[in-house]
């Protein structure tokens, strides 16, 4: 299957009205494993709406989402793409219900060359009645084996380097054998998080946790240890995804701070696997 860069980078999604409650607050929390000990105040807040329920920050990544490009005109094999990168801009905290409007586009697609992967740039900012940009999400998509049709971008940015001393702190978080099932539910409905059958042909011994899920649970060790579970101090997070995530397995995020800047990287306790690498948050003082 050719790519079809020209219908790809034509492809304007209409806008997209956002609504959510406390219920989508809570579904999204459980699905990044927000919950797990309900007798953690700092957790609770974020899964019972008689808490004094708050938004999770990363909770942006699922508000607005336009989906994948599965028509066939795109040129695209949706068994072969995977999550690349992430990152959500705060650009102030998120509220436990509002309406917002998604605006999403296609930023660039890069080609690797022949054999190689297509890395499809997507970004979209969710915005208020008053017309103010609350979050900016960019994403990247990596469409395996898809390269070689004579894009006009061969290179991505450089992303934020982390430290080669050894991590300043480390917090290991535990994810359900369900999570990926759980996931789902905020609307990435990938098969590949879900039949067995699907991530085989994707290359994957049993279905993997959806990337999103992972990044969310890296904010949640970062808030965790170094923000005292302040959901309004994330300005902005990003990572790339270097390997998956197995629902069931611990994720370890090692942390290194210099003020407000965090660089950090996940990997799996026991396979040792670095899962997000180039990781980097900004807090809020």
């Amino acid at each position: 299957m050719a790519l079809n860069y020209e219908r790809v980078m034509a492809y304007r999604p209409p806008d997209i009205a956002v609504s959510y409650g406390p219920r989508e607050c809570i579904v999204y929390a459980l699905g990044i494993g927000l919950g797990m000990n309900p007798l953690e105040p700092g957790e609770l807040k974020f899964v019972y709406e008689r808490a004094g329920l708050e938004a999770f920050p990363t909770m942006a990544v699922v508000l607005g989402w336009p989906g994948r490009l599965t028509d066939p005109a795109f040129g695209i094999d949706e068994r072969l793409v995977v999550a690349g990168d992430l990152k959500v801009v705060l650009h102030r905290p998120l509220a436990p219900q509002a309406r917002l409007t998604s605006r999403p586009r296609v930023k660039e697609v890069i080609d690797k060359g022949p054999g190689n992967a297509a890395i499809i740039l997507n970004t979209r900012d969710l915005v208020d009645a008053d017309g103010t940009t609350v979050a900016t999400v960019d994403s990247s998509t990596f469409a395996r084996k898809h390269g070689g049709f004579s894009g006009k971008v061969s290179e991505t940015p450089a992303p934020p380097a982390v430290p080669r001393t050894p991590p300043q702190l480390t917090c290991d978080l535990p994810t359900p054998p369900n999570l990926a099932l759980l996931y789902r539910l905020n609307g990435d409905e990938n098969p590949l998080h879900a039949d067995p059958e699907r991530a085989k042909v994707a290359g994957f011994e049993r279905p993997i946790l959806h990337g999103a899920a992972s990044f969310g649970v890296a904010a949640h060790a970062i808030l965790r240890t170094v923000a005292d579970y302040q959901a309004s101090r994330l300005a902005s997070i990003e990572a790339r995804f270097s390997k998956p995530v197995f629902p069931g397995e611990t994720i370890r995020t090692e942390i290194w701070c210099e003020g407000e800047r965090v660089a950090f990287q996940c990997r799996v306790v026991g396979r040792g696997d670095i899962v997000l690498s180039n990781g980097l948050a900004t807090l809020r003082s």
